[in-house]
């Protein structure tokens, strides 16, 4: 399989975005460290965009991904960075939707 896009919707509990990007950007440089990764960037709502927009809320971040290739997401998953990334978070979380995504 060639490149591949994910959208990661991250919900936290109420009040607790700001705790979790903080964990999150903390994540960040061993994540674009490694094999495959062309980006790895944590959104939020923009402001101002009217009503074009769907806002995701106050307590929600959206993850945008690209990687080299399915196996580089696998491997990505499996890390051991990302298991202590989500040990350190998983209290603070609602939800978390991850939609993998491949270019046409």
């Amino acid at each position: 399989m060639a490149m591949v896009h994910v959208v990661a919707i991250i919900t936290t509990k109420p009040g607790m975005r700001a705790k979790v990007l903080e964990a999150f950007q903390a994540n960040v440089p061993a994540v674009q460290a490694e094999e495959g990764c062309i980006e790895y960037t944590a959104t939020i709502d923009a402001e101002g965009a009217g009503p074009i927009q769907t806002q995701f809320g106050a307590d929600t971040f959206v993850v945008v991904e690209k990687w080299e290739s399915l196996a580089a997401l696998k491997a990505h998953a499996a890390a051991p960075h990302m298991a202590a990334y989500a040990a350190k978070v998983k209290d603070m979380l609602a939800g978390r939707v991850i939609h993998v995504l491949s270019p046409v």
